[in-house]
């Protein structure tokens, strides 16, 4: 919705002197009748006055993952990897990471993410390997991504096919005693 100044000063009691004061300043650009008369964008006025809040600008963000508690340590790494990667690119960043299972459906890490996405927060995520994202799906969490504007980076194609196996053990556990407990 465009303005007039007139408009302007009757709503929010701006006069005229200030609305060219902030157009010298380049805060606001008015656009021109054919007449010549200044006509601005109410949600521009709105912006500088504080009324509407500006969306933040789309972050990076790295995801860390590992199954259990015992692999701590192995999470500080990712961590410290994924940021000294994140730097040498010069990007400001946010850590989500987590412990937790790549088989669970109820990551809170996963999803805090996922809806930073949604809300189109989330310019580029970094993980270090596909699985660290999810162990089954990460295709479907790709697209996903990608259909948002999102840029996924993995720094590592394949992890440690001997850490790969013992966290896929764990992770099969961590099924079958889901299962187990819904049965029983």
């Amino acid at each position: 919705m465009l303005l007039s100044i007139q408009k302007i000063k009757e709503i929010h009691a701006i006069c005229r002197r200030t609305l060219i004061n902030w157009e010298k300043e380049g805060l606001i650009a008015p656009l021109r009748t054919p007449k010549g008369r200044r006509r601005y964008k109410k949600e521009d006025i709105e912006k500088l006055l504080g009324m509407i809040e500006e969306k933040p600008k789309p972050t990076v963000v790295l995801y860390a993952r590992v199954s259990t508690k015992k692999q701590e340590e192995y999470l500080k790494n990712q961590i410290r990897r994924l940021e000294e990667y994140a730097k040498s690119q010069g990007w400001q960043y946010e850590v989500i990471s987590e412990i937790a299972s790549g088989v669970n459906e109820n990551r809170r890490g996963l999803l805090r993410l996922l809806n930073k996405i949604k809300r189109g927060e989330v310019a580029k995520v970094v993980i270090e390997y596909p699985d660290r994202l999810a162990r089954f799906g990460f295709e479907y969490l790709k697209f996903f991504m990608e259909s948002f504007g999102v840029e996924l980076i993995v720094l590592n194609g394949r992890e440690n096919e001997e850490d790969i196996n013992r966290e896929l053990a764990e992770d099969l556990i961590a099924i079958v005693t889901s299962f187990a407990a819904r049965i029983y």
